[in-house]
């Protein structure tokens, strides 16, 4: 059988292939108002067809944990019970495709309060839905972001409890799967990075304070996320510079660390922490950094990145370089990519009983 159409068990939760969806922003809620941050009839159809086309588990994009930690003021957010009950309509809808549905828990740090990216996705200030970032260091990402406020040790913990508060409501929203988003130069990354990272306190400088902020909230999610459901982090596992960087090394060394406090996978993605960085992109070009993850370490891996066709993805499980693939824009093209890849493949998935007239 099929490797990629194998069901993957994470706790007591299984999910029936290792096609997921990857968490991608739809830029498409409201920025305002009573359903502010809340998903609608947009986020609805677009997880729903990924669903009924198959995928073994959707992770929802980055989900905000207030509404200060919005990448845009179009974001999802879940920290307020409005929220929670727009998610438990997609969510019962997932689960009653077999689909697993999965949530990333986000905050934006110095790269928030901007615009929708097909207008630009410039920073937006207060005349446009917009608010002033924060960070671990009043540093701006490039020179179109502002200077962020740095951050205080209570405001640290304030952001910790916030992580907490969100995962309670995901559960309640009816998720089974939380993701804790630590890439791409958001908050979590921000503060594991000495690229961005300048603290001289208990959260920075040397390793173990630059990840403590993102233990803190590990521990903090996974106290309230219930044993029997997985918990996983989502990590750039380099900011691609040459020197003063988060490294490979690092990523290694922390997949150990975020083991220990109760993460069941790693979801390996690389960049996004700094600006004007070469990236060598190309059909899979950061599976080696997942791989090396699970050669290292006994902690399950997730691999990301132009990963687009069946054999392909088929070849990375095989290989022992993931257990899982996620899909992100090849998804937006192919809603019902799982089931293409399962006829490709000879393996089996779901099909809505409708749409049997199509196998």
């Amino acid at each position: 059988m099929s490797a990629l159409f194998q069901p993957f068990r994470l706790r007591d939760v299984t999910v029936p292939n290792r096609v997921w969806m990857a968490p991608m922003c739809q830029y498409s809620a409201a920025p305002e108002g009573p359903d502010t941050g809340a998903p609608n009839d947009w986020h609805f159809a677009h997880y729903a067809a990924r669903a009924a086309g198959g995928t073994g588990l959707i992770l929802v994009e980055a989900t905000a944990v207030s509404a200060e930690g919005r990448i845009s003021p179009y974001d999802l957010g879940i920290w307020n019970d409005t929220q929670v009950e727009a998610f438990r309509r997609i969510t019962r809808f997932l689960v009653s495709q077999g689909t697993v549905p999965g949530i990333q828990l986000a905050h934006g740090g110095r790269k928030a309060s901007t615009d929708q990216p097909w207008k630009g996705g410039a920073p937006v200030g207060p005349e446009t839905y917009g608010w002033q970032p924060v960070a671990p260091s009043p540093v701006a990402f490039d020179e179109r972001h502002p200077v962020p406020d740095e951050l205080t040790v209570a405001q640290i913990g304030e952001v910790v409890g916030q992580f907490a508060d969100a995962a309670r409501r995901a559960l309640a929203a009816g998720f089974e799967v939380a993701e804790i988003h630590g890439a791409h130069g958001y908050l979590i990354n921000e503060f594991l990075s000495p690229h961005s990272n300048h603290r001289t306190d208990a959260y920075g400088g040397s390793y173990e304070n630059r990840t403590r902020f993102a233990l803190e909230v590990v521990d903090a999610v996974r106290e309230v996320w219930p044993d029997d459901k997985p918990l996983f982090f989502r990590i750039s596992a380099t900011d691609w510079l040459e020197d003063g960087g988060w490294t490979a090394d690092d990523t290694v060394r922390f997949a150990a660390d975020i083991q220990a406090h109760g993460i069941d996978l790693l979801d390996v993605s690389t960049g996004g922490n700094a600006s004007g960085v070469r990236i060598p992109t190309g059909p899979g070009y950061q599976v080696p950094f997942a791989a090396r993850v699970k050669a290292a370490t006994s902690l399950s891996v997730a691999a990301v990145g132009l990963i687009t066709d069946a054999e392909q993805a088929e070849k990375i499980l095989a290989n022992d370089e993931a257990d899982a693939v996620l899909l992100g824009r090849e998804l937006l093209r192919n809603p019902s990519w799982a089931r293409h890849a399962a006829r490709e493949l000879g393996g089996d998935v779901h099909v809505p009983d409708q749409y049997h007239r199509s196998v």
